[in-house]
């Protein structure tokens, strides 16, 4: 925390007579700013309230080294040497300080108190006696003696006895009466706060022995205390800061109703007492990005950042400063410098709504380069040149070409069907099978796209969606162009699926005759199996041989061969 931190939460704990916490946080803020004579100041109050007098006084004499003419330094050093009992000292450090703020209100208080403890001063009591007695003084006792011996439990008895009372109004008026041992009782107590009757030897009267009956405990000797301290002091830059924080206050009213200049001018008197509050800054950027006056709200922005740097601000506000930076670049349609932004207020702190903009400033920045870039011509001239590379069986450098092409014009079914035909070569069957369904969604009677998918269906064994494919081609066929291809397309299918079946039986009748094998293993067999495929009438000169048609028939049994 900073040292302005730690002596308001100093304050808060010598508000709330805690006064070791407000020490220990007193003495962190005077390790942060030890040039500031408040902290000083108040770090003397807390010592002087846990009747630390020592110290009090070292803290008093360093606030008023730093502050001379600061009359408060003035007060605390006086409390202290009147807590030490230094009496006469302190009453000159009060005048001292009177000499610097004449009207100060707690040092003509504290100087009264001072001088109006001349009792607890038993030297000089003496010597008042002494002139008394010598003749140099007309009044020996107080105007108030007579209430100051009513409140004395001891001596309280004697104001029953009226020649006592008579004698103490005589001797006021004639000092001769001193020699009554009862007046020598009033002037111990004046001496030394008690009264001790065994002093006296001999010689006893009745009120007294009433006294000593009735008397309690000797009160012990009273210490004397340092007046309750004032409330700590807030320093000329605290007062500054809460009416910062007032001025930044009505602005924030002012921009909820949508009074913009209003809010400025309260912005601009709070900066002007706190230059250092930051938050009053973004909030003044705020107002001018209201008024869309992006340029200037990144400038005050900007300002905020560095004073910030400089006077260790909270990273959120730091980050809400970048934030802020990003959406007036968003605004200005600089959406590089909106992602720079919005990047460094999230590494300051992440929050999800800088987040979301980012995400959404990157989806709109794709979304125009690639608009940017759409050229139908530029396209067209790709297109044919992977046409020319993939004459020259050159499959990668074409398929190049026709991702330029879509990249150009996104929207031209013809580059799609012809990098899936390049795909389809390069063995890329499901890059293919994306393409053919992409050129299909663009344009649902391109019959070649339905072609070229239904081929690389077919070379992924997948015949049913083959033949799925190859049906719909014939119904957007409606010139019949490439009828015959696709017509091949599906008996070559078929036969596939008609192999596999075979393949299938084949499987279990070798498990349920093992003869199978053996005539299908014969190289003369399988010789006329090959030759019967490509010429089914070769079959039948092959039957005249006894052995040959016992075999095949044996496979015929087996669902080997099927016939017609």
């Amino acid at each position: 925390m900073s040292a302005v931190e730690f002596k308001s939460q100093g304050n808060a704990a010598f508000s709330a007579k805690e006064y070791a916490k407000a020490i220990e946080l007193f003495t962190k803020a005077i390790e942060l700013d030890p040039s500031n004579h408040v902290l000083y100041s108040n770090r003397s109050a807390s010592y002087a309230s846990l009747k630390q007098y020592d110290k009090a006084l070292e803290d008093a004499n360093k606030t008023i080294e730093l502050k001379k003419d600061w009359a408060k330094g003035y007060s605390r050093k006086g409390a202290a040497l009147h807590g030490l009992g230094k009496r006469e000292e302190a009453r000159e450090t009060y005048q001292e300080g009177l000499k610097y703020d004449p009207q100060n209100a707690q040092l003509k208080k504290a100087l009264e108190e001072v001088e109006a403890d001349k009792f607890n001063d038993i030297p000089s009591l003496i010597l008042t006696i002494i002139l008394a007695m010598i003749g140099s003084t007309p009044k020996l006792f107080p105007e108030d003696v007579l209430v100051r011996i009513a409140l004395n439990p001891t001596l309280r008895p004697y104001l029953e006895q009226p020649d006592f009372v008579e004698k103490i109004k005589a001797i006021q008026a004639d000092q001769s009466q001193l020699n009554d041992p009862r007046i020598k009782d009033v002037f111990l107590f004046l001496l030394t706060g008690n009264v001790n009757f065994e002093s006296r030897e001999g010689e006893t009267s009745e009120a007294e022995t009433k006294a000593e009956s009735t008397k309690p405990s000797a009160p012990e000797p009273q210490t004397r205390d340092v007046p309750e301290e004032e409330p700590i002091e807030k320093s000329e830059e605290e007062l500054k800061k809460e009416a910062a924080t007032k001025e930044k206050d009505l602005g924030n009213a002012a921009y909820k109703k949508r009074e913009f200049e209003k809010a400025l001018e309260h912005y601009d008197k709070a900066w002007e007492l706190d230059p250092t509050n930051i938050t009053i800054l973004t909030n003044k950027a705020a107002v001018l990005f209201e008024q869309e006056k992006y340029e200037e709200c990144v400038k005050i922005c900007e300002e905020a950042i560095d004073i910030g740097r400089e006077n260790r601000a909270d990273f959120k506000l730091i980050a809400r400063a970048l934030g802020r930076i990003g959406n007036a670049y968003f605004k200005l349609g600089n959406l590089d410098e909106a992602i720079k932004f919005y990047n460094k207020s999230l590494t300051e702190h992440r929050t999800p709504d800088i987040l979301g903009k980012l995400n959404e400033t990157r989806k709109l920045k794709a979304k125009l380069e690639k608009e940017a870039y759409q050229n139908p011509e530029l396209s067209d001239q790709s297109r044919e040149k992977g046409n020319e590379l993939f004459k020259k069986s050159d499959f990668s450098g074409a398929v190049q070409q026709y991702t330029e092409a879509i990249k150009r014009n996104e929207n031209d079914p013809r580059a799609y069907s012809n990098r899936a035909a390049c795909y389809t070569k390069l063995m890329a069957f499901n890059d293919a099978l994306k393409d053919c369904e992409t050129c299909i969604r663009l344009d649902p009677t391109f019959v070649k796209a339905y072609i070229r998918k239904a081929a690389v269906e077919f070379l992924k064994k997948e015949y049913t969606k083959c033949l799925e494919t190859c049906e719909a081609a014939l119904k957007h066929d409606t010139d019949g162009k490439h009828t015959t291809e696709i017509n091949d397309q599906m008996m070559r299918c078929r036969m596939e699926m008609h192999r596999n079946d075979s393949q299938e039986s084949l499987e279990d009748a070798i498990r349920k005759d093992p003869e199978i094998l053996k005539i299908l293993q014969d190289p003369v067999m399988q010789q006329i199996l090959q030759q019967s495929q490509e010429d089914p009438r070769a079959l039948r000169d092959h039957l005249k041989n006894p052995q040959v048609a016992a075999n095949i028939q044996k496979l015929i049994n087996a669902g080997v061969l099927r016939t017609a």
